[in-house]
């Protein structure tokens, strides 16, 4: 198994964690933005109020002039009611967008745990087949030498006589190393 099911399955959660953070951050950048369109709809709202009042002081007409002042009056409380609801949800967007990062740095974390223990794996499977590779060779070699004895029971004598004359000339010449330093 590349990597342990618990790591699988905190990646898994890791992931769905940092969905919820996002999908609440893109929620939350919605509302702002209905607010700031609100907001400058109200603030469009205010100016036609203006104009309506001057253009109806000029023409004399009453209930325009009254319309623009109960339109000017309305776009300063829906003014009111809205300037601070947009700064608490800014206050709002900045702790889902760091809330947003770090459910993301955890979930490249847990990636990164996982990343390691395949790495690991790899590695070990690798040392595990040279492992075979070089049990296979050996075993070939003594094959090959069971075989020579086979075929030359006079010339090579036992099989382990014949390791222990390599060994000991393998000494020996250890020993002329040795000797000549």
């Amino acid at each position: 198994m590349a990597a342990s099911r618990a790591l699988k399955r905190l990646l898994r959660i890791r992931d769905l964690q940092e969905e919820q953070s996002r999908l609440a951050l893109e929620s939350a950048l919605g509302d702002l933005n209905r607010l700031e369109s609100a907001l400058t709809a109200t603030v469009q709202r205010g100016q036609r109020g203006r104009q309506l009042y001057q253009t109806s002081a000029c023409s004399g007409e009453l209930p325009d002039r009254l319309a623009g002042i109960e339109e000017t009056h309305t776009s300063e409380r829906y003014t009111a009611v809205l300037v601070p609801r947009i700064a608490a949800k800014k206050t709002d967007i900045t702790e889902l967008r760091q809330e947003y990062l770090n459910k993301r740095i955890e979930r490249r974390q847990a990636e990164t745990l996982i990343e390691e223990a395949m790495a690991l794996e790899a590695v070990e499977a690798g040392r595990r087949g040279q492992a075979a590779l070089d049990d296979w060779y050996s075993s070939s070699q003594y094959r090959i030498q069971l075989q020579a004895n086979a075929d030359h029971p006079e010339e090579s004598g036992d099989l382990a006589s014949s390791f222990s004359t390599r060994e000991s000339e393998t000494e020996a010449k250890k020993t002329l190393v040795d000797n000549s330093l």
